[in-house]
Order: structure tokens, then C-alpha cells, then sequence
């Protein structure tokens, strides 16, 4: 393995549970460094017996959660204006701060919990939970759900395929499309019911 597959099994091996963590909580930070990666290798660490699969799954669990409970304070504590002056250095941009934040608007709750098994969005939707001032004890509660079934999903997986683990990758690359798409299509029925209601209730009056 070379690159940053190599750099991160070579983290794993020399720091462990530790280095996991590490790498989870740099994930939730810096998206680059894709979840999708570091837990397959995880998985194929505990499929060879050098990691326990529910001390992997932990020690990713505390890092991601570790990690969104940063993004969160900078949001809550730091506001846009902070997010937008450095979020280049967290691969934040005002358009997907502006999505994240309509996700947010929109779906409350749900969206924390739903977004940790989306690449990405995973990542950025801890910000507007911050700027919103959801109430910290809930955010956790939830992200430390969403991210759990997505760890033990991608390590186990992971686990399973061992020397094939860059299978997950491509699946997960797949199936990113298809959530993207249909939130794009969930996006436009909105508008489009939107509209229809607004000419209904003119026509009312």
C-alpha cells in the first residue's frame, strides 16, 4: 500500500486504538481524509487479529464524535463569520455552509442523525447544529448514534472483504451518488410543492 492508504494503516499499526481515533477525529475536521478509508483498513486490522472489532468501532466512535464536537463549538461559539474566514482549511465553503444550514433548518433533529452516513455531509452539518444553538447534550447523543452504525457498517465490511477492503471505498463512492440524487430530487419537490401551495392559497383568497 502506498499514499495515504499506506499512511493511515501505518498510523493504525503504530498507534492503535489511539492512532484511530486520531484519524476519525482528523476525518470529521479535514474531509479529505475520507472515513470511507480509514475504517475498511480498520476492519481489515481486526479480520487479521490485530485490532478488537468493538474496540475499533469505539475508538472510531470517540474520534468522529471528538471531531463534530469541535466543528459544533466553532459554530456555536465562533459563528459564520469565523467558519467562513478559515473554512478553507476545513473544506467549508459559503454554498455548502448554506445547504448544510437549509438541511439543518429544515429537518432539526433528524438531519444530525441522518447526515453521519453521508460522506461529507457528515462532516459540515455539525457547524449549523453549533450556529443553531441546538442544545450540545443532543448533539451528542446523536451523533454518537449515526456515527456508531456507520463505523460498525464500513469495519465490519471492511472485516469481511480483508485484502479486497478498497471494495467498500467504491461502494461507498456509489452510494453517495444515490443519496446525493435523491436529496437533489427531495430538494426540487419541495420547491415545486411549495409553489403549487402558494398559487392554491392566492387563489383562495
Amino acid at each position: 500500500m502506498d499514499g495515504l492508504s499506506g499512511w493511515v494503516l501505518e498510523t493504525i499499526r503504530a498507534l492503535g486504538y489511539l492512532g484511530l481515533a486520531f484519524l476519525l477525529a482528523l476525518e470529521n475536521l479535514f474531509p479529505p481524509i475520507p472515513s470511507e478509508v480509514v475504517l475498511p483498513l480498520a476492519g481489515f486490522l481486526v479480520g487479521r487479529g490485530q485490532l478488537n472489532f468493538w474496540g475499533a468501532v469505539a475508538a472510531a466512535s470517540l474520534g468522529a464524535v471528538f471531531g463534530a464536537l469541535v466543528l459544533y463549538a466553532l459554530g456555536r461559539w465562533g459563528g459564520r463569520r469565523l467558519i467562513l474566514r478559515y473554512g478553507r482549511f476545513l473544506n467549508v465553503d459559503e454554498e455548502s455552509l448554506k445547504r448544510a444550514e437549509g438541511w439543518f433548518r429544515h429537518y432539526g433533529d433528524a438531519v444530525v442523525l441522518g447526515a453521519r452516513v453521508v460522506p461529507l455531509a457528515r462532516s459540515i452539518v455539525s457547524i449549523p447544529a453549533g450556529t443553531a444553538h441546538m442544545p450540545i447534550l443532543r448533539f451528542t447523543v446523536l451523533t454518537t448514534i449515526g456515527t456508531t452504525v456507520w463505523n460498525i457498517i464500513l469495519i465490519w465490511a471492511g472485516m469481511l472483504l480483508g485484502q479486497n477492503w478498497e471494495a467498500v471505498s467504491r461502494w461507498v463512492g456509489s452510494y453517495s451518488n444515490f443519496v446525493y440524487a435523491i436529496v437533489a430530487v427531495a430538494a426540487v419537490a419541495y420547491v415545486v410543492l411549495k409553489v403549487v401551495r402558494h398559487k392554491n392559497r392566492n387563489k383562495a383568497t
